[in-house]
């Protein structure tokens, strides 16, 4: 069970409800703040002053007042014309992490809302309702308007929804089959609902994580390159790299100096005359370590967003406090960076691959890797593919949140752009990890050409694996199926 409290809620928890379906609470002092704040709203409901998104229209429509008779409608209301996504939907697993962050961000009770509407939240989590969420539509400040808007429509028995992995339903029939009751919103709660980064957040927290065990993997296959290509140890010394102790470098470094610890291969090539290997072997440690540092930036910010209030306005005692908290630019410049790095790792991967595979740089073993070269091209066309992805890659890592574009009438005249930022972020994710798949399909292969040397204890069990897995025999035979089972290998395993 994860307890929602507003202060404590992690990436990880938020992988375990959003992917493996963890059920979830509210905590009880959450609760009790919600009460409170929310006495704060049903006084100044009834009072003449004007509090934005209350008695107010909303964006650029602020100045207008909405009388009492009004306020509930004006909720329906803006949820109903907020809900202006487009696109083909957003997964499932991204939705699950929205609804979990938004219902964590009320529990913090500053929003000014029912216990009840955090509560729902909670239910669908809980009993399988996943709102059908369009992709596209959010510039990331006033937030994830519209995204948010189309799992607050399900909430009140509108829009659409799937029920367990699959059936699409409209939002009332599946909150009728789930036994969940529409929510009937009152003063604020529609604003509240609507108004922060989850979207961009959940994208960001799910992908941060996939991009945290790419960094892992990253070391352990090019660990398996270095011993394929014999290069030298002597860049991976620890004095070297103490000499310049950013953090990530470090933990390459000693994470591949682990690795190869016992390696026949590199105990066979200590005395010999190369003085430098090439920068994709020598600099691995600094540049996958640079990779480690941007995604530890990324989750430090992420980790701080999980559990900050970011709707507006606010509810602090008794005086409630228009600001800009739903302003996505810190997300949007981490997912950028994030997309920056990882296309880093995968352009330093494709070196390697190039230079496992390429008859002028790997001396010592075959021509792209074909048992008969010639009659045979072996892994001459996984190379390509992996420069493909590259290239693909770099399109994707130019940054969004660079591009604001003025919105409603003026008033939203700096956005961040940081939804963009995640959407662009999941396929540079899917591709790096196919690159580094292919790079471990190569490593592997050309561990073999030198056999009856053996590579470490710690890494002779995964090139077997990497073997088992793609399943290519000798000769030639087609690669995409070998490069799809070990990116899903990647996906859903843990290499060691």
């Amino acid at each position: 069970m994860v307890t929602l409290d507003g202060e404590s809620l992690t990436i990880e928890s938020v992988e375990s409800v959003a992917v493996r379906n963890e059920p979830v609470a509210l905590a009880a002092a959450a609760i009790a703040r919600m009460h409170i704040s929310r006495a704060v709203i049903d006084r100044l409901a009834n009072g003449d002053a004007p509090v934005y998104g209350v008695n107010t229209g909303v964006g650029r429509l602020s100045d207008v007042r909405i009388s009492p008779e009004e306020l509930e409608q004006l909720q329906r209301n803006v949820i109903r014309s907020h809900a202006a996504g487009v696109g083909e939907p957003l997964p499932r697993e991204t939705v699950r992490a929205m609804m979990l962050i938004r219902a964590n961000v009320l529990a913090k009770g500053f929003s000014g809302i029912r216990p009840v509407v955090a509560e729902r939240l909670c239910d669908l989590l809980n009993r399988g309702v996943t709102p059908v969420v369009p992709s596209r539509g959010s510039v990331g400040a006033s937030g994830d308007l519209a995204p948010l808007s189309h799992i607050a429509l399900v909430l009140i028995g509108e829009g659409e929804a799937r029920l367990g992995p699959a059936e699409r339903l409209s939002g009332g029939d599946a909150l009728r089959r789930a036994g969940i009751e529409p929510l009937t919103l009152a003063a604020k709660e529609g604003v509240s609902l609507i108004n922060g980064t989850q979207a961009m957040l959940a994208v960001g927290c799910l992908e941060l994580l996939a991009a945290e065990r790419l960094a892992n993997n990253a070391d352990l296959i090019c660990a398996l390159s270095l011993d394929a290509l014999r290069g030298s140890s002597h860049a991976f010394e620890p004095a070297l790299h103490q000499a310049r102790p950013h953090p990530g470098q470090i933990v390459t470094v000693g994470n591949l100096a682990r690795l190869l610890e016992g390696s026949q291969i590199r105990a066979s090539h200590l005395e010999c005359a190369r003085v430098q290997d090439a920068y994709s072997l020598r600099c691995a440690p600094q540049v996958h370590g640079a990779v480690r540092d941007t995604l530890a930036e990324a989750r430090r910010a992420f980790a701080i967003e999980l559990n900050s209030a970011t709707d507006n306005p606010l509810v602090f005692g008794e005086e409630v406090v228009s600001g800009g908290n739903f302003h996505g630019e810190v997300l949007a410049l981490q997912l950028d960076y994030v997309a920056i790095a990882l296309t880093a790792l995968a352009g330093i991967s494709e070196r390697r691959i190039d230079r496992l595979v390429n008859p002028t740089l790997n001396e010592g073993l075959p021509p792209f890797l074909a048992q008969n070269p010639g009659i045979e091209s072996g892994l001459m066309m996984a190379q390509v593919t992996a420069a493909a992805l590259v290239a693909e890659n770099r399109v994707l890592a130019n940054p969004a949140s660079t591009g604001s574009i003025t919105t409603d009438g003026s008033k939203e005249d700096f956005v961040s752009m940081g939804m963009t930022s995640a959407l662009k972020l999941s396929p540079v994710v899917r591709n790096t990890r196919t690159v580094l798949a292919i790079e471990a399909l190569a490593a592997a292969r050309a561990l073999g050409f030198l056999r009856p040397l053996r590579t470490s204890p710690l890494l002779e069990p995964v090139q077997a694996a990497i073997e088992e897995v793609a399943a290519l025999p000798a000769g030639d035979a087609p690669l995409s199926g070998a490069m799809v089972r070990m990116e899903e290998w990647m996906r859903e395993s843990r290499l060691p």
